[in-house]
């Protein structure tokens, strides 16, 4: 089986990353995607207003109804603690899942061999699938798979598509919700009265 991986604190989760893992699946051919809600990010504080671990499982749970291929996986909220990649990535083959694709960004992987825990370790885990930030991106994203190939030995597919830039921060800010995250995320934010709606 052909899993995704797709993590991050989903606080609240939007249709860009709905939009990252559907132009995954299509391009890869995957079987199904997992979107991994972080516990406790390593490099960032989670911000004052975070919606609780419970809250936003529900909100990925929301978000990736109708879509038979994605699944919300608490694996790292189960696990507690600082939610580090190649951790989960060996819970996952300890699992005996083992052909797995990491969905990650431009940013993740610019940063890829400079910032994330045992990156060697990552890249024999699991295929690295990049999706662009901006549709600029894409030179920066080919040569820098080229040298994380050369120097990591690391397997990296670029997935095609136009990118689709929604910003969690700007939604807890009060951004659009309705428009930039599904009807049912959207409705359960403002009726839990999350991030201040």
């Amino acid at each position: 089986m052909r899993t995704g991986i797709l993590g991050g604190t989903f606080n609240p989760p939007h249709l860009g990353h709905l939009h990252a893992a559907e132009l995954a699946h299509d391009a890869l051919r995957l079987d199904r995607v997992l979107f991994i809600p972080t516990n406790l990010p390593p490099h960032k504080a989670l911000p004052e207003n975070t919606a609780s671990p419970e809250a936003r499982c529900e909100m990925v749970r929301r978000l990736t109804a109708d879509r038979p291929w994605a699944q919300l996986d608490t694996l790292e909220i189960d696990r507690g603690g600082a939610s580090y990649t190649v951790d989960t990535l060996r819970a996952l083959h300890g699992r005996g899942e083992t052909n797995l694709y990491l969905i990650i960004g431009t940013d993740m992987l610019l940063s890829f061999d400079r910032s994330w825990r045992a990156p060697d370790e990552i890249a024999r885990l699991a295929t690295l699938a990049v999706c662009a930030r901006e549709n600029e991106d894409w030179d920066a994203l080919r040569e820098k798979a080229a040298q994380l190939r050369e120097t990591l030995d690391a397997r990296i597919e670029l997935v095609p598509g136009d990118s689709l830039t929604v910003s969690s921060t700007e939604l807890r800010q009060g951004g659009d919700l309705h428009r930039f995250t599904a009807p049912a995320v959207a409705d359960y934010i403002e009726r839990e009265h999350l991030y201040g709606f």
